[in-house]
């Protein structure tokens, strides 16, 4: 499946900004780039950084690295229901409790990698098992629809969204 087959009946459009980052892209070439992008882009950020927030109220570089890494989760968890035809509405996260409850701060590089990159293969190994024309089976998620392969996009994208921020804004 790629970004381009998908309707805007995949999603709740507040995803909309995450599946246009990524332009015109097949989701397995973007859960694989993803993953080589986000380990170079964090290998390359100062340890003196890590714990930086560029404004009161924002995340630091760690808190929004263990952001990814939850919802990522959180989002092949919902891929793998609604791929499974569970049609049981899966309820919405608050992403700043999450955060809240990370300890992230007290987290280090190599080991947010290690956590990260044990959690993509999982993704990829997960998504390579999703016969194609599965891809397009619709489930609930936040009170809104969402297809499996909407879910793997929407990990991707939401990725490259806030590897983007850290790069803007952060380092």
């Amino acid at each position: 499946m790629r970004t381009t087959d998908l309707s805007t009946t995949d999603y709740n459009a507040y995803y909309k900004p995450y599946i246009e980052a990524l332009g015109d892209i097949e989701l397995m070439d973007a859960l694989k780039t993803g993953m080589d992008q986000f380990v170079l882009q964090i290998k390359n950020i100062p340890e003196a950084k890590l714990t930086y927030a560029y404004g009161v109220g924002k995340w630091t570089i760690l808190e929004v690295l263990v952001h990814l890494i939850d919802t990522e989760r959180i989002f092949q968890y919902r891929a793998l229901r609604f791929y499974r035809n569970d049609k049981t509405p899966l309820p919405g996260f608050d992403q700043d409790e999450y955060v809240l409850a990370s300890n992230a701060n007290d987290r280090t590089k190599e080991s947010i990698i290690k956590e990260y990159l044990a959690l993509r293969q999982s993704t990829i190994a997960l998504f390579e098992t999703f016969e194609e024309e599965a891809l397009k089976r619709i489930g609930m998620a936040s009170s809104a629809k969402m297809s499996v392969g909407a879910a793997g996009l929407i990990i991707s994208g939401h990725q490259k969204h806030h590897l983007s921020i850290l790069e803007n804004r952060y380092v």
